[in-house]
């Protein structure tokens, strides 16, 4: 997954463009920004992998943000999105990895995607190399994560083993365990982002499951499944996120 901040002055467009790469399964919205001096503060507390980036914004423009970025291996991916060509030459001399117009196909954002994937081992090298230091360095405490679920005016610590599954309903996403859900504090994405090289795994755009709580698995089609958890709730497996529920069966 591709960990992704849109950056743009115009509500509109920053909902066109979530809108459209939340159909893209390899991307992972992390957050928004509204303008330069707000996207320098998030690119530095999320340490996105991809960042579009529109040009034309009051106070710091792009170029600006750009210009402000640490060149080194935590710098992450930029892509710029505009309504305007002639910035194009300058966008490639900056490190820009694409140029996008609006209003964006979802072809060509496709497009741009698959090229952040090919690019993402050269771009995130220093992160990967931090990751797998701080993994190795506590096993521990990255196995047993807590979950924070909300009830009510409480909030709650969870284990993750607790933890059955994740379900998005509307603008709500639901922690499910074994007796109770609660509400979660955060986008399924961002959970799955956050829970990425462990036993939780995506198997819809508004599910992500626990596999150690799954008890059943029933086939409806080709490409279609049918998972039961421990406490007997359902979920069908999307077509796209099919090839997850193979991998258990190898196990």
């Amino acid at each position: 997954m591709l960990s992704t901040l849109i950056v743009d002055d115009e509500p509109v467009a920053r909902r066109i463009l979530r809108d459209e790469l939340e159909q893209i399964d390899d991307i992972a919205l992390v957050g928004e920004a509204e303008d330069g001096v707000s996207a320098l503060t998030a690119i530095h507390e999320l340490s996105p992998d991809l960042v579009f980036l529109d040009l034309q914004m009051p106070g710091l423009g792009g170029f600006d943000v750009i210009r402000r970025l640490r060149p080194d291996g935590s710098r992450p991916m930029i892509v710029i999105v505009t309504a305007w060509d002639q910035y194009a030459i300058q966008a490639f001399e900056a490190g820009a990895i694409d140029y996008l117009l609006k209003p964006i196909g979802q072809e060509r954002l496709v497009q741009t995607v698959d090229r952040a994937l090919k690019l993402r081992p050269r771009a995130a090298e220093a992160a990967r190399q931090s990751a797998a230091t701080e993994i190795a360095e506590a096993p521990a405490r990255r196995s047993v994560r807590r979950i924070v679920a909300k009830s009510g005016d409480e909030y709650l610590l969870l284990n993750a083993d607790e933890v059955l599954a994740f379900e998005a309903e509307g603008d709500l996403v639901w922690v499910i365990t074994a007796k109770k859900r609660y509400l979660a504090t955060q986008s399924l994405k961002a959970i799955q982002l956050k829970l990425r090289n462990t036993n939780f795994r995506r198997i819809h755009r508004r599910a992500l499951v626990n596999i150690d709580h799954v008890r059943k698995m029933s086939t409806l089609s080709s490409q279609r499944w049918l998972l039961t958890l421990a406490n007997d709730q359902e979920f069908i497996v999307s077509k796209r996120q099919a090839h997850n529920v193979r991998q258990l069966l190898s196990w």
